[in-house]
């Protein structure tokens, strides 16, 4: 019995079953590779997710157009008076994480616009600026404090063009806001006294202001106008 003849084909089967099995295992592989990969991108979409969640959460709320009265600000105390040809009430406070900064607000008494304010304040100087939106600065501000509270100084535009004054003073707590003070246009000069009564001295009779007719001297005698004599005439 030749055996080669008889072991050839029982090689070539067993090939056939491992080839068989090597494809069955490179499918597995294939599978399990792209199950993983799967599983990755999920987590990497849940993960991403989360980030953007964290993110919103996070980030500072939109500010809100046209700005409103803060509550934060509502504790500071007040200062009212004249920007420029307007009045407005400014409160003003110190910041929880700068010891020498400022900020706050101010608004318009005739319109009720409201405005950021921040910087600091040095000694009895003030240097601040300002928004209308709270990302765009649109002035600054500078003055002094004077002992009693009150402020002065000018408001400028970001280029420090069109200086406009401001002159602010303490409100107490609870005390209504004042009528705005209009400026009062100064007070004509008295009429200037004409040179002749300027000339006269005090106390002095007024000159006359036309020639005064001599008196008559009294008559040295009478005498008969015509045989008539109770009718008298001058000499």
């Amino acid at each position: 019995m030749n055996t080669a003849a008889t072991t050839a084909p029982a090689r070539a089967s067993t090939c056939g079953v491992s080839m068989q099995r090597l494809r069955r295992s490179a499918l597995a592989v294939l599978l399990l590779t792209g199950v993983v990969a799967s599983a990755g991108m999920l987590a990497s979409s849940t993960a991403w997710a989360q980030s953007d969640a964290v993110k919103e959460l996070a980030a500072p709320p939109p500010i809100q157009l046209p700005l409103k009265p803060s509550a934060e600000f509502a504790k500071f105390p007040r200062l009212v008076g004249m920007l420029g040809k307007r009045q407005i009430v400014l409160r003003l406070g110190p910041k929880s994480d700068d010891p020498s900064g400022v900020h706050g607000e101010y608004q318009f008494t005739d319109t009720g616009e409201v405005i950021l304010i921040a910087g600091d304040r040095d000694g009895d100087t003030l240097e601040v600026e300002e928004s209308n939106d709270g990302t765009h600065i649109t002035g600054n501000w500078v003055g002094k404090f004077a002992a009693d509270g009150s402020v002065a100084g000018d408001r400028m535009n970001v280029d420090d063009s069109d200086p406009q004054a401001f002159d602010l003073r303490p409100l107490a707590a609870g005390q209504p806001v004042p009528p705005p003070t209009a400026a009062q246009p100064p007070a004509p000069a008295d009429a200037a006294p004409d040179a002749q009564t300027q000339a006269q001295p005090a106390g002095a009779a007024p000159a006359p202001t036309a020639a005064t007719p001599a008196t008559k001297s009294a008559p040295s005698a009478a005498h008969a106008v015509n045989g008539v004599n109770n009718l008298t005439t001058g000499e």
